[in-house]
């Protein structure tokens, strides 16, 4: 599991080109206090505005950000924007551009967050994929809308709840069977209950798109108390950025990354 920068963010293992920037903030290093600590992004969940806005200051000086990232309004919702419009609506829970230093990112803390990229790295998105956000095709939704061809695209599967940890109930099993009957393979059954694998369901849906290079998806956002916030573990609680950007020039991440 590859980290930089003394384990405060989380960085793709996938084959994206040099130019494209992305990660995962983990919940080390930034200036929010319990539950929050440290490192919390979330605007949202109760914690200081001014020490949300120290750490999402922090973000974008670590990463040489050069404009503000393109904050959502996440409502479990299929609804997609595209960051290239004058004034797009933000009450969204995918976003995608062409566009260099645009910044495409979604909160998360136990939902899937999932980073889209075109081999050539000309087209990126962020998408918020929670059961709900699954259930409804937020993943065709944002597929459908990038302009690129659903083969020439890489997909990166950050941190979410794992299915050991996930438990669902009978009506969400039977409403995504309903959706895909190969959903049924991504629930098991442990004594009386029922878990779900929203890394398998993920992978369903975007193999029903086309795409097959899937890379990442080797978390959980539960048991990994010391990285990750979850929500499920802990209601109050901060969240974590997943975000990724088309840079000016090759060597702004080579800079960052060392490489």
């Amino acid at each position: 599991m590859p980290y930089l920068l003394k384990k405060k963010y989380l960085i793709p293992d996938w084959p994206a080109p040099s130019h494209i920037s992305c990660c995962t903030t983990l919940r080390i290093g930034g200036h929010s206090s319990p539950p929050y600590g440290h490192f919390n992004l979330g605007a949202h969940v109760g914690d200081d505005i001014i020490l949300v806005n120290k750490n999402r200051q922090q973000l974008m000086q670590d990463w040489q950000l050069k404009h503000t990232p393109a904050w959502l309004q996440q409502t479990h919702s299929d609804v997609v924007v595209d960051l290239d419009q004058a004034q797009p609506n933000l009450i969204a829970d995918a976003s995608f551009t062409r566009q260099t230093n645009k910044t495409c990112v979604v909160m998360t803390a136990d939902c899937l967050p999932i980073l889209l990229c075109d081999r050539h790295g000309s087209t990126i998105a962020a998408i918020h994929a929670g059961w709900r956000g699954l259930l409804a095709g937020i993943i065709s939704r944002t597929v459908s809308a990038m302009p690129v061809a659903p083969k020439q695209l890489m997909v990166w599967l950050g941190p979410a709840i794992g299915p050991d940890a996930f438990i669902v109930n009978q009506e969400i099993k039977n409403n995504f069977c309903r959706t895909n009957q190969r959903n049924e393979q991504a629930f098991t059954t442990m004594g009386n209950n029922i878990h779900a694998d929203l890394y398998s369901l993920a992978k369903i849906e975007l193999n029903s798109c086309g795409i097959t290079a899937i890379h990442g998806g080797h978390y959980c956002t539960f048991k990994q108390e010391n990285d990750f916030y979850s929500y499920r573990r802990a209601n109050i609680t901060g969240r974590m950025a997943t975000l990724i950007t088309i840079k000016t020039e090759s060597r702004d991440m080579a800079a960052i990354t060392g490489r």
